[in-house]
């Protein structure tokens, strides 16, 4: 490993519950936002979607190349904004459970990243 490589702060596949992470309207309804969460010496990059007054939670990370799904700030989910997409390489996921459901991840999902709604803020489960 390389001077700078061993640097970088570790990165984290969860958190805590119970981590504030801003009121429901930080999202509008029917799209996604991106959050990187310091915790101690790591780092945690995940990803969350609004359906109505429900939040689905996710690590960013394609379950197919281990690359972040969006290539742009928060662009997550397909123009129709019906499912997820990777960027990369067009693999498809559902919103509510993050399986593949198109594209070369077959019979993968996404890793969940449990998020709650609690009067109308959202926080890590």
């Amino acid at each position: 490993m390389s001077d700078e490589a061993s640097q970088l702060p570790a990165r984290l596949f969860s958190t805590p519950a119970g981590v504030r992470l801003g009121p429901l309207e930080l999202i509008a309804d029917g799209a996604a936002r991106n959050f990187v969460l310091q915790i101690g010496e790591g780092r945690f990059h995940g990803f969350a979607v609004r359906q109505g007054g429900r939040v689905h939670g996710y690590v960013d990370r394609c379950p197919h190349a281990g690359l972040p799904l969006a290539q742009r700030l928060d662009d997550y989910l397909t123009p129709s904004g019906d499912l997820i997409a990777c960027s990369w390489h067009g693999a498809l996921f559902d919103i509510e459970s993050g399986a593949c459901v198109g594209g070369p991840c077959a019979g993968q999902a996404l890793r969940p990243w449990p998020l709650t709604v609690e009067d109308r803020v959202i926080k890590t489960a």
